[in-house]
């Protein structure tokens, strides 16, 4: 994403969209650089392995990402 954007553009002309990427991006450019997973040890609680498995049989409604932003930006229950 980075190397897609002009260099020269300032961050007031980006969309949020792009500062998210940019961001994102740079936060696991840094991760990756120190060389450690930041969630080495941690366990999953059994709630959260109950949804995953839902969501992966299909069973649980999921929703695009900007679907999801859009119904938090009208402050809709997601």
């Amino acid at each position: 994403m980075i190397a897609q954007i002009n260099k020269g553009k300032k961050v007031s002309d980006l969309t949020v969209g792009e500062l998210v990427e940019i961001i994102e991006e740079i936060v696991e450019r840094k991760i990756y650089e120190l060389g450690f997973d930041p969630d080495e040890g941690l366990e999953l609680k059994p709630e959260i392995i109950e949804r995953l498995k839902k969501s992966f049989a299909g069973e649980e409604k999921t929703i695009p990402h900007d679907e999801f932003w859009a119904k938090v930006e009208r402050g809709e229950d997601v």
